[in-house]
């Protein structure tokens, strides 16, 4: 009996010598100092200026391509819109919809690899009231959207979607079931000022999408639209590919300059097994990768705790500072990104409106007296090469090949919206308010460039430039070589 009552005492001291040493070591927190010099946190920004160009694209954007937008029902042909809400005057919308969000920054990976914990250390939550919930198991099973606020708070996913001034209202296709695992933390800081985080549920491929309760791959793919930088992490214990991941990875294809790939939890590892590691990870995602050069994988352990003792802490600090400076690139750019992005959805609103355009000519040119008008706008939707549809566009200038939508997306569209609903783009103008072609035109080649060589020249542009000059020097377009 006493021998067993000392070996429980010797297991028991052990056992609280083991956890004073772990707690010794975890207490030691990590220098941050170099996120905020990295992120430029403590530098003021230019309001006045930023306000100013994104007020001149809001009116570029209302004025010029919208109209197109709406006359040829351009949001029935593709989901990916500008979330600008009908109905609404400049004025009242300006505070929501795509065009006025911050950069969003997508977490992705299998479960438990730490992407609540990078957001916790990078914003510095830990040990706080509304730090991200982290463990070994399974801890994320909703969408966390990280934003800025003037106080700490939690909003639900309903009330998310239900409010106009966010850009989150599109989610409601995705049904009550989603927006019960959609969730808002609002937060005073000066990082969220710039950027906001989207937390996702890690990839468990034992389990079935059904399992889930709503489109998971969808959602998914919703925040991959609209994200600007996309950070997929992996940890030494979770490399291997399985459905969902390879389901995820064919999602990000063509957008793999936004993506950043982190090998996580990468100090609980020797060098030597770090390397094998590190391979095992290119090999594991080589097939899913559709580009011709290696991507980037940083090495770190992004958590506030020191890193382990015996390893490459040089290393893990200088792969930390280069990704920081990569989101912090995304950051400084956020307005040429924005020029861009809505330079990019108006020539598609264009191709789009040059194509209805010529369905509905074609459509009258070989209607007669006796013809039935669905029979002969089948035969015109079913074989659109037949009567040079496609091809008559491609001879406009400033239209791609490249950028032709899906034919077969104009048969589902046409079978929405029939073809007499729509009005040949000639008969689209009037003596106030111009042409829509033309005016959208102008957005492409003049204005657009023209806002984006101000940003870039460090000129403030005011709304009334053009009405104050006329514009009657042509601006030099960005878009088009010399």
């Amino acid at each position: 009996m006493k021998g067993t009552v000392l070996i429980c005492c010797f297991l028991s001291l052990l056992l609280l010598q083991a956890t004073a040493e772990e707690e010794e070591i975890t207490s030691v927190l990590r220098d941050r100092s170099h996120i905020d010099e990295t992120l430029r946190l403590a530098t003021e920004e230019k309001a006045g200026d930023y306000a100013a160009a994104l007020e001149r694209l809001r009116k570029i954007y209302h004025t010029s391509i919208k109209p197109m937008e709406q006359a040829y029902k351009y949001n029935e042909l593709r989901q990916h819109e500008i979330s600008a809400y009908p109905g609404r005057t400049l004025g009242d919308s300006a505070t929501d919809g795509e065009i006025t969000s911050k950069p969003m920054v997508l977490f992705l990976g299998p479960w438990s690899v730490g992407k609540s914990s990078m957001i916790n250390y990078l914003l510095g939550m830990h040990d706080s009231p509304y730090q991200l919930y982290t463990g070994a198991e399974p801890t994320t099973s909703e969408f966390t959207v990280i934003m800025h606020g003037e106080k700490i708070r939690s909003v639900e996913g309903i009330v998310m979607a239900a409010d106009s001034s966010r850009s989150f209202s599109p989610l409601e296709k995705f049904g009550q079931n989603f927006l019960e695992k959609l969730i808002g933390i609002e937060m005073p800081h000066k990082l969220l000022e710039r950027v906001t985080f989207v937390d996702t549920p890690g990839i468990i491929e034992n389990r079935k999408q059904q399992e889930r309760g709503y489109p998971f791959n969808d959602v998914c793919q919703w925040f991959i639209d609209r994200a600007d930088l996309i950070f997929v992490v992996f940890d030494p214990t979770k490399l291997d590919v399985g459905l969902e991941l390879e389901m995820l990875f064919r999602q990000l294809k063509g957008r793999e300059s936004q993506i950043r790939i982190i090998l996580n939890k990468a100090d609980n590892l020797a060098t030597q097994d770090l390397m094998r590691v590190y391979g095992a990870l290119f090999w594991s995602l080589a097939p899913l990768i559709n580009v011709t050069e290696p991507p980037r994988v940083y090495v770190s352990s992004f958590w506030p705790y020191d890193y382990a003792p015996d390893t490459s802490r040089d290393l893990f600090k200088r792969e930390e500072i280069s990704l920081l400076e990569d989101l912090n690139q995304v950051i400084e750019n956020r307005m040429e990104n924005k020029i861009a992005f809505i330079r990019q959805h108006g020539i598609r609103v264009r191709i789009h409106g040059l194509l209805v355009d010529r369905y509905v000519q074609t459509f009258k040119e070989k209607m007669s007296f006796f013809s039935d008008p669905e029979l002969v706008f089948k035969e015109i939707v079913d074989d659109p090469d037949k009567f040079y549809i496609f091809k008559s566009i491609l001879a406009k200038t400033n239209v791609s090949k490249f950028d032709l939508p899906n034919r077969d997306a104009y048969r589902d569209f046409f079978g929405i919206n029939p073809v007499t609903n729509f009005k040949p783009l000639s008969a689209q103008c009037s003596y106030m308010g111009g042409c829509l072609l033309d005016k959208i035109e102008k957005a492409i080649t003049n204005e657009l460039p023209a806002l984006l060589s101000s940003i870039n020249s460090g000129k403030q542009p005011g709304l009334s430039s053009c009405e104050a000059t006329g514009c009657g020097e042509k601006p030099k377009n960005r878009y088009r070589k010399n």
